[in-house]
């Protein structure tokens, strides 16, 4: 089997447990992250159980594009679109007001804002497009623990825990994304 075959089968099998509520696994710019459907809340608590992860810390949604967001996309300014686009797609995770309350509270956990990164990831770029819209994506670790930046180490702490894994490469970025608030252009991360 080519490899384009083999990442578009692995994308259908990822965006079919996506769909089902599940959990998967898959390579980012930098970590092995894990996700699922932002509007399941049940998948979302699945996660956080997976994860060891109160809900109240708030997770972060990828998406392909901006657009797989729209509320929020309305709601921003071109000065505040145009400081988007210069970090975007890339390793860089903005914090954007919800401004029409659209995003759910197990998303966003304790706070006004939701944190969102467009990636440059190829496979996570597809993941997105596949599944029509943002996923969840945190990273691969029990809450408080390092990283994970092996396919192989994944498997072993996460394999008998998640729905699916979706092999691949991580990106160059040495680093976990940049967290920055979009509203004071603060780093916080």
């Amino acid at each position: 089997m080519a490899d384009t075959e083999r990442t578009n089968s692995a994308i259908d099998t990822a965006v079919k447990t996506l769909k089902a509520g599940g959990v998967i696994a898959y390579p980012t710019e930098a970590v092995w992250g894990l996700g699922c459907d932002p509007w399941n809340e049940a998948a979302v608590m699945k996660l956080l159980e997976v994860k060891r992860r109160p809900v109240d810390k708030g997770l972060i949604l990828v998406a392909a594009s901006l657009e797989q967001l729209p509320e929020l996309a309305r709601a921003l300014s071109a000065e505040q679109r145009a400081t988007l686009e210069d970090t975007w797609p890339g390793p860089v995770t903005w914090l954007l007001p919800d401004a029409g309350d659209c995003i759910p509270d197990w998303i966003k956990g304790e706070h006004p804002t939701v944190a969102v990164r467009v990636s440059a990831h190829p496979l996570v770029r597809e993941l997105c497009l596949g599944f029509g819209g943002a996923l969840v994506s945190t990273s691969a670790n029990d809450a408080g623990e390092p990283e994970i930046r092996s396919e192989s180490r994944l498997v072993e702490e996460f394999g008998d825990r998640i729905d699916a894994v979706i092999s691949g490469e991580l990106g160059d970025s040495a680093e976990p994304s940049q967290i920055r608030d979009l509203l004071s252009g603060a780093r916080l991360r």
